[in-house]
């Protein structure tokens, strides 16, 4: 089963998953508010980069899922 297949799967029947997807989702709308500002405050840049860091956790967890269903999937 391709990755994209996993990840279509998982959104279908992992609420977790599906949970973290949403939030990847919107905390990217945030980064691209923050980044259609011409200039950022420094608490805007600070809010920027917390926002980054959990989006990338989100995004860590998310692969973690679909690697732990290859190989719970692999025989």
């Amino acid at each position: 089963m391709k990755e994209q297949e996993i990840v279509e799967l998982l959104k279908r029947e992992n609420e977790e998953f599906r949970r973290l997807t949403e939030e990847h989702k919107d905390l990217e709308n945030l980064l691209e508010e923050f980044d259609n500002k011409r200039y950022l405050t420094s608490e805007e840049e600070i809010e920027r980069k917390r926002i980054q860091k959990q989006k990338l956790l989100k995004k860590d967890r998310m692969a973690e899922l679909v690697r732990n269903y290859k190989k719970s999937h692999s025989n």
